[in-house]
């Protein structure tokens, strides 16, 4: 009963000895901004997502050289599709696993 005590005892010492260090440390700390820093709204508003459709951008070959480097590479991996039209998915057209209708018996 004496160890379960004296475990207590060490357990809640290790307790406020946690508690101060860490208001030590939020002292430390730079202050909090204030409202008039917080980030806000641009002024022509929120700003909104745009959407387009993306295409692969392949490769280049590397023609008569042993390897592309990095300077050589487009800097994304698609790019803006010549077609912007969104194809959607028609019932009945095609489906998983390439059947498709209303399947079979």
């Amino acid at each position: 009963m004496i160890a379960a005590f004296v475990g207590g005892l060490i357990i809640a010492g290790a307790l406020i000895w946690a508690v101060q260090f860490g208001m030590k440390v939020r002292d430390r700390e730079l202050p909090r901004p204030n409202p008039d820093e917080q980030p806000h709204l641009p002024d022509g508003g929120p700003t909104w997502e745009s959407r387009e459709m993306r295409e692969a951008d392949e490769v280049p070959h590397a023609e008569g050289k042993e390897r592309l480097m990095p300077y050589e590479l487009h800097s994304s991996g698609t790019r803006t599709r010549k077609d912007q039209h969104r194809r959607r998915w028609m019932p009945g057209s095609s489906g998983s696993f390439g059947g498709g209708g209303l399947g079979g018996h």
